[in-house]
């Protein structure tokens, strides 16, 4: 009996694991394609509205879901804070610390580090271009993000249910 609920546990542990990667796979392009949208509003903030900095950000954070809106607010937060930081600090330590709540990668990062360490200290027209290069490497990113789905999707779900199984049989 105590065999059985063990094994029947060890399936369980190794199917939501499988599952889990799985999603983590299904996630990545789904913020890629929020993070544009993100980008996408701030353009327009600054192009259209002459919105200051902070406040595009802010207003960017309100568009967005989590956990990309906590990137964006918290960039906010330490440029008004009372640290004093530049612009280009307060993206880099929102950037590096709220990174990791995301199914995001390096690659996406490096980009955005980028995107940071031009905003806010060129002009109206300059900041523009560089979200717009921004953009196309984002967009860049999310088919290769789609491709790694389809084609990983399946393989972790099956994966985690196989070596459940496996240390199941080993077991006996």
């Amino acid at each position: 009996m105590i065999k059985l609920l063990g094994a029947v546990l060890i399936l369980f542990a190794g199917t939501m694991i499988g599952f889990q990667q799985a999603a983590r796979l299904a996630a990545r392009p789904r913020q890629l394609r929020q993070l544009a949208h993100a980008l996408q509003r701030l353009e327009t903030e600054i192009g259209y509205g002459h919105t200051p900095l902070p406040e595009a950000l802010e207003r960017t954070a309100e568009a967005v879901p989590e956990p990309l809106a906590e990137l964006f607010r918290d960039t906010a937060d330490r440029v008004q804070g009372p640290e004093g930081l530049t612009f280009r600090e307060s993206w880099e330590q929102a950037m590096t610390s709220g990174w990791g709540l995301t199914a995001l990668r390096q690659t996406e990062q490096s980009v955005m580090l980028r995107l940071g360490s031009t905003l806010g200290i060129s002009d109206k027209e300059d900041q523009l271009k560089h979200i717009h290069l921004a953009l196309l490497q984002l967009k860049a990113e999310e088919d290769t993000a789609r491709e790694d789905q389809s084609r990983y999707e399946k393989m972790w779900k099956s994966l985690g249910v196989l070596i459940a199984v496996l240390v199941v049989i080993l077991m006996v």
